[in-house]
């Protein structure tokens, strides 16, 4: 009973962080990092229903498999259907954060797919909302 005690009490230790982690992720403070000079920014596409089509495909080949088909969240990583990106974020606040990324949250950057695509999947996630 004892040699058990360590590993359930580890178990228990590393379910505590994992679920932290997971709150983090979507905890919104990446977006007192945005610089106002990006918060301001506007999408060229906005209001485009072809950016929106073509935002959604970007979504489904570079997106999906972290954040779900339909932007509902997985386990580890927060729903792009929230609030926070749909009200709360600006465009400029998610055009800086698919620029340059939160690696010590798990998002990476984009920045290779280039501004057009970036502005693309930013017209897809703004047009969810409800």
């Amino acid at each position: 009973m004892l040699a058990k005690t360590p590993m359930t009490l580890l178990g228990m230790i590393l379910i505590s962080a994992a679920l932290c982690f997971g709150v983090a992720v979507g905890d919104g403070a990446w977006l007192a990092g945005v610089p106002a000079r990006e918060h301001d920014k506007t999408n060229p596409f906005k209001d485009q229903p072809d950016a929106v089509s073509a935002g959604r495909r970007v979504y489904v080949d570079h997106c999906s498999h972290c954040h779900g088909e339909s932007a509902q969240g997985t386990k580890k990583r927060p729903a792009l259907t929230s609030d926070r990106v749909q009200h709360q974020a600006s465009e400029g606040d998610l055009h800086w954060l698919l620029v340059n990324g939160s690696m010590k949250k798990g998002m990476p950057t984009w920045s290779k797919l280039g501004d057009p695509q970036i502005w693309q999947v930013i017209s897809y996630l703004k047009s969810l909302h409800q």
